[in-house]
């Protein structure tokens, strides 16, 4: 070749040593990131992948980090709760001490009841200050608002859980459709014809009757039920007869009658029971538990447990009443969705709202209330049976605040966890350098440097020889 004007093999050495040292450069590019894709231009679909990845990447780990914030907001109602359900224990204890007047004096039961007091105050004061971060947790701040109950149908609410529309609110139906009945026995007639002894029981207990032929069911009702604390058996006179009756509704009431001596309602030498029934009824169309007059559901988004009233629950048909909002809003998921989020209401624990409406509040066993322990001929019963409520009430929130911890937060993280993984291995498949390789094209890469600037110096040398020429 004795042309000089152009040179070609000088051209093509340049072109080759070019690609050759901006392979170099993206070998180094990705053994200093540790990436494989830096730029949009080094896998457009890979980057657009891998972007999608990262951005589920965060939003789970978020999710994690939201549900372990969640259990620390419970495990701070939770400890709190289970300070109030201490303090209601000791109540407990203190009214049962005050029922053995034959060996208290009035100054004793006095000093009880003012310990009782102290006690609520601090129920009260738990209940009020309580709180995560500036947010009250167990003073009712965190349950749910109601309209439209009528107090002729239900006695009370406890919402655990609602979801509520944004901007609307969650109508609650309660159908009754098979009633709640009490333990009942029935005598026909309207008084004894032969002398009868019987051994009647019930819940609390048994009593031994006497009635001689003659006495009317009048009286027989009076006398029994002149007893009903030892018995927990009412009787109900008519004039055509006498019914006993449990003094509860539901399956774990009873009444029984045992003939000792005569015919009366069982023959002689024999017993007969009955026991009562729970209310029956469907929730939203759902059907629901039932518990003497309490029914509830937990499903759908709905977790609530109604007491109906005596008349609501004896009787088919149908009350509703709305929930409006409040609660709190847990966000667990990855996505902003109704399935990423749980809803729970924490009732208040103060004591006006412990108890029941019909059995009486817990500030009413409190000094100069309806059910105190110092008034003329309290026993402390109803006491008891208020305190023994409270302290179910409260022992259901506390377990409810468990199980959500367990089953839905402390599962939700380990779910949670197991996609960070996968998915953050899928997005490193995709973006992540594997450095072996690189390290490998990297070696390649600065050998065809070195040759690429050898090759280049001959290709230069080559158009010299023409030189010879000119002798």
């Amino acid at each position: 070749m004795t042309r000089i004007n152009t040179n070609i093999p000088s051209l093509v050495a340049q072109h080759r040593m070019g690609a050759t040292q901006k392979d170099l450069n993206l070998r180094l590019e990705r053994l200093s990131t540790g990436l494989r894709i830096n730029t949009g231009k080094d896998d457009p679909a890979g980057l657009i992948a891998s972007e999608t990845l990262r951005s589920e990447i965060r939003g789970i780990g978020q999710a994690v980090d939201n549900s372990q914030r969640v259990i620390n907001v419970l495990a701070t109602a939770e400890g709190a709760i289970n300070e109030v359900s201490a303090l209601l224990i000791e109540i407990r204890g203190l009214i049962n001490k005050s029922a053995n007047r034959g060996a208290l004096s009035e100054d004793e039961i006095r000093a009880n009841q003012l310990q009782i007091d102290s006690l609520l105050e601090s129920i009260d004061r738990i209940a009020g200050g309580t709180q995560f971060n500036t947010k009250k947790l167990i003073d009712g701040s965190l349950g749910y608002l109601t309209s439209g109950i009528d107090n002729a149908a239900i006695a009370g609410t406890m919402i655990f859980g609602a979801r509520v529309p944004q901007g609307s609110n969650l109508a609650v139906r309660v159908d009754v459709t098979a009633s709640a009945e009490k333990g009942t026995l029935l005598f026909n007639g309207a008084t004894l014809t032969q002398d009868i002894t019987i051994e009647l029981t019930g819940n609390k207990g048994a009593q031994v009757f006497n009635f001689a032929s003659g006495t009317t069911v009048a009286t027989l009702a009076t006398e029994i039920n002149k007893n009903t604390a030892f018995t927990g058996v009412v009787a109900v006179a008519s004039a055509g007869g006498v019914a006993l009756q449990s003094a509860e509704y539901g399956s774990a009431q009873f009444v029984r009658v045992k003939a000792l001596e005569g015919d009366f309602i069982a023959s002689y030498g024999q017993d007969i029971e009955d026991t009562g029934e729970d209310v029956t009824a469907t929730i939203n169309g759902q059907s629901a538990f039932g518990q003497g007059l309490l029914t509830g559901l937990r499903a759908n988004g709905l977790d609530v447990e109604v007491e109906l009233t005596e008349a609501r629950a004896t009787a088919l048909g149908a009350s509703t009443f709305y929930i409006n909002g409040g609660g709190a809003i847990f966000q667990i998921g990855p996505d902003i969705s109704s399935n990423g989020q749980i809803h729970v209401g924490i009732p208040s624990l103060r004591t006006s709202n412990l108890g029941t409406a019909q059995l009486g509040l817990l500030n009413t066993i409190a000094q100069g209330q309806a059910n105190d322990l110092i008034g003329v001929g309290e026993t402390g019963e109803s006491a008891e049976r208020i305190i023994n409520k409270a302290i179910n009430q409260v022992a259901i929130i506390r377990g409810r605040l468990g199980g959500l911890q367990k089953n839905q937060i402390e599962t939700n993280i380990n779910s949670q966890q197991i996609a960070l993984e996968n998915v953050t291995a899928a997005e490193s498949s995709i973006r992540d350098a594997d450095m072996a390789v690189e390290i490998s094209s990297l070696t390649r890469a600065q050998i065809l440097v070195q040759t690429g600037l050898a090759t280049l110096g001959l290709a230069n040398q080559a158009p010299t020889a023409v030189l010879s020429l000119l002798g």
